[in-house]
């Protein structure tokens, strides 16, 4: 059975989709899906073994420049694309209206979320078969009844497994570290640098080797701000998503703000401190294994405000004690 699967974007929602391909791998022996993701995460599908190829689609990008787009024929092939392989069935996991458009130029019967289901209810009117998913349970546990509900098998018991190798995707450290995934993209989602200082001196001062990655020059300075002095802490190079999955695998644990770096770690199965202020963990959280949920409980928590921070109550003192319950729970594990 071949599937097309579309789920564009973000970094966390493809993510959270990869449970949903192991659950059908397990149901239906030598299925094979072809997985439609912005440029930009292309290489995350590629990293499960029931993909069996990768189409990239770049409408961020296309948007900003659609004239350029038409007059270079890229819009064109990527149809053309589409319309290569033989398809069973599509399933637009998105449930927008961008995802749910590229599904017009694939002849195939095509699966979706219902109107009370997908978060752009004008979708489902390109699907031939909807299904009633319910919104008020984790992100990842919705994508997994879909495909359940779409393929026809039963949904299996238990934790979603991502089906990665982190072994195998990890380089062998010269010496175990931890990892600060401080970068994201809301303002108030990021915790505060000098609660991240304050921790990286409590880590060094215990000898702990600490990594910090950036994907910005915004987010270098301050990885540099952090690190500035510290023996045992150190700013990593620029590395692509490719080469910050290998440093996520190797890590000994992560600490993560709101991020989708933070979902990489969990579906890496690395135990992960992820910090929720403006954002609440119930529907969107890092899943998985050894994933601890710290939140803030000061005015504006969970109150979903992109730019007011609201960290109170979360400081490093307490972000540091459960590290070192974390590290000390893997040792005795």
């Amino acid at each position: 059975m071949r599937v097309l699967l579309i789920k564009t974007s973000s970094l966390g929602d493809v993510i959270h989709t990869l449970p949903a391909l192991t659950d059908a791998a397990l149901a239906i022996p030598g299925i094979q899906f072809d997985w439609v993701v912005e440029e930009g995460f292309a290489e995350i599908p590629a990293w499960h073994p029931a993909v069996a190829q990768v189409l990239p689609v770049a409408i961020r990008r296309w948007r900003k420049h659609p004239l350029q787009t038409f007059r270079d024929g890229e819009w064109r092939r990527f149809k053309a694309r589409l319309r290569e392989t033989r398809y069973d069935l599509v399933i637009d996991a998105q449930g927008l209206l961008k995802s749910a458009w590229l599904t017009r130029y694939v002849q195939a019967p095509v699966a979706g979320l219902d109107r009370d289901s997908a978060r752009e209810p004008i979708a489902c009117h390109f699907y031939d078969r909807t299904y009633a998913v319910p919104k008020d349970q984790h992100a990842l546990q919705r994508v997994r009844q879909l495909f359940a509900r779409a393929l026809g098998y039963a949904l299996p018991a238990g934790l979603g497994d991502y089906g990665l190798d982190r072994a195998g995707m990890a380089d062998a450290p010269e010496l175990p570290y931890l990892l600060f995934l401080h970068g994201t993209t809301w303002p108030s989602k990021h915790w505060p640098e000098n609660e991240w200082r304050a921790l990286a001196e409590r880590c060094n001062e215990l000898g702990w080797a600490v990594r910090l990655p950036w994907g910005n020059a915004e987010e270098q300075a301050r990885a540099e701000r952090i690190a500035a002095g510290l023996e045992h802490v150190a700013v990593l190079p620029k590395l692509n998503l490719a080469g910050v999955a290998k440093v996520i695998a190797g890590a000994r644990a992560c600490v993560a703000v709101d991020t989708g770096l933070g979902h990489m770690a969990a579906a890496l199965d690395v135990p992960t401190i992820s910090l929720y202020g403006p954002t609440l963990p119930g529907k969107v959280g890092a899943y998985g294994k050894g994933q601890i949920h710290l939140c803030a409980s000061g005015p504006g928590a969970g109150s979903g405000d992109r730019n007011k921070s609201c960290f109170d109550g979360l400081d490093a003192q307490h972000v540091g004690t459960q590290l070192e319950a974390l590290l000390l729970a893997g040792e005795d594990a």
